[in-house]
C-alpha cells in the first residue's frame, strides 16, 4: 500500500496578478501559496499544508537566527511542449535533502512525502509556471530551526516549506558568457566543513568576495582550495567544467564541492556521447598553461539556476584570460540544448530524468 501525505490545502482568496513572462526578476515575486509542515522531537514531521504565502511568526530565540541550523534546496517545474508539467530529476534534489540533513543535525524526511509535497505544491501553482523561453518555475524547498532557545545543540522543533517563484535566465547575460574573478584572499569551504551542504552558511561565507568581484565589472567568483588556494572548486552558484584539448575535466568532489544536478546529468551526457570527462582536481595555473598552450577550449558553469553559463574570461591575480573569442562554445551550446530540451520535453529523455506532476 503507498503511503499518501495527507495535505490539508488552504486557497488564497487573493491571487496575485501573474507578471509578464518576457520580463522576470530572479527570485522578486513569489506565487500564491507556500508548503508547510512542521516537526516536533516527540511527534515527527507533521501537519502538512499548503496554505496562502505570507510573513511567519518566529520568537526572536529562534535558533535559525543565532547557529544558522537551516538548509535550502532549489529546484524547477517546467511547462512542457505537450503543456504538461515537468519536474527535472526532483529525485536527486530530496536525496541532496537529506544528505544535508544529516550534516547539520537537522531530522531526515521521508522521502515519498517530500516528493508528494513538491508535486502537490507545483501542481496547485502551475498557472505559474511562465511559457516564454528559457524560463521556468523556480521551487525552494528549505528547513529553519525554530526552537527558542540559546544553545549550541540541534533544534527540537523545525519548520520545512516550499515557495516558489516564476523565473527567467539567473545571469542577466543569459546563455551569453560571462567574467569570472578567481578570488584568492577569502574562502568559501574546506574539507571536512559543510561545503558539500546546502546550507545558508557557506553563501553568506561567499557574499563578501563575490560584492568584491562585483564591483571590479565581474558576475561570479571561482573559488580555490581552502587550504592550499590552487585547487579549483566552483563558482559561487555553480559547478565548473574545463575543455582542455578534447577532454572535458571537472573537479571531483572532495567534501568541499557542491554536488550538483545539473553537473551529475552533464557528467552523464558527456559519457554517453562518448566524450572524455574526467573528475579530478585541477589547479588553476594548469588552466592558465592550457591557455596559454591554446588549449583551452570552453569553460562553462553548471546549476539549476543558469543550466548551462559559459564562461568568457577568468581574472587571476590580475592575469585576465579570454576564453574561445568570449563566445559560447559548441560544447556548451550542445549541453544547454540538450538539458533544457530534455526538462521540456521537446527532446526525448532516454534517461528517465524528467516527472511528470
Amino acid at each position: 500500500m503507498i503511503k499518501v501525505l495527507d495535505i490539508r490545502i488552504e486557497k488564497t482568496t487573493s491571487p496575485k496578478e501573474k507578471p509578464d513572462a518576457n520580463h522576470l526578476d530572479f527570485g522578486a515575486l513569489f506565487t500564491d501559496h507556500m508548503f508547510v509542515m512542521d516537526y516536533d522531537i516527540n511527534k515527527g514531521w507533521y501537519n502538512p499544508r499548503i496554505e496562502p504565502y505570507q510573513p511567519l511568526t518566529l520568537d526572536p530565540s529562534a535558533m535559525v537566527f543565532h547557529y544558522g541550523q537551516e538548509m535550502f534546496e532549489g529546484m524547477k517545474a517546467y511547462k512542457g511542449v505537450h503543456n504538461e508539467v515537468l519536474l527535472f530529476r526532483p529525485e536527486k534534489n530530496i536525496e541532496r535533502t537529506n544528505k544535508t540533513n544529516d550534516r547539520i543535525c537537522i531530522p531526515k524526511i521521508d522521502e515519498e512525502d517530500m516528493l508528494q509535497a513538491i508535486r502537490t505544491f507545483v501542481d496547485l501553482e502551475k498557472d505559474w509556471i511562465p511559457e516564454a523561453d528559457g524560463t521556468a518555475l523556480y521551487i525552494r524547498p528549505f528547513i529553519i530551526a525554530t526552537d527558542p532557545y540559546l544553545g549550541v545543540r540541534p533544534s527540537n522543533t523545525y519548520k520545512f516549506m516550499i515557495i516558489a517563484c516564476p523565473v527567467g535566465a539567473y545571469y542577466t547575460e543569459g546563455i551569453n558568457p560571462v567574467k569570472i574573478w578567481v578570488e584568492t584572499e577569502f574562502v568559501r569551504a574546506v574539507p571536512g566543513g559543510v561545503g558539500e551542504a546546502k546550507t545558508g552558511g557557506n553563501y553568506a561565507a561567499s557574499i563578501k568576495a563575490q560584492m568584491k568581484a562585483k564591483e571590479r565589472g565581474y558576475t561570479q567568483v571561482l573559488w580555490l582550495d581552502g587550504v592550499e588556494r590552487k585547487f579549483v572548486e566552483e563558482v559561487g552558484t555553480m559547478n565548473v567544467f574545463f575543455k582542455i584539448d578534447g577532454e572535458i575535466i571537472t573537479p571531483e568532489l572532495t567534501g568541499s564541492i557542491l554536488a550538483g544536478v545539473t553537473r551529475n546529468s552533464v557528467i552523464e551526457l558527456l559519457n554517453q556521447w562518448n566524450q572524455k570527462v574526467t573528475e579530478r582536481r585541477i589547479t588553476i595555473d594548469e588552466i592558465y598553461e592550457a591557455h596559454k598552450e591554446g588549449l583551452l577550449e570552453e569553460v562553462f558553469g553548471t546549476g539549476t539556476a543558469a543550466v548551462i553559463s559559459p564562461v568568457g574570461e577568468l581574472n587571476y591575480n590580475g592575469n585576465i584570460i579570454t576564453i574561445n573569442n568570449n563566445e559560447i562554445g559548441p560544447l556548451s551550446q550542445q549541453i544547454y540544448d540538450t538539458i533544457t530540451g530534455i526538462q521540456t520535453g521537446a527532446i526525448e529523455d532516454t534517461f528517465g530524468w524528467t516527472l511528470k506532476v
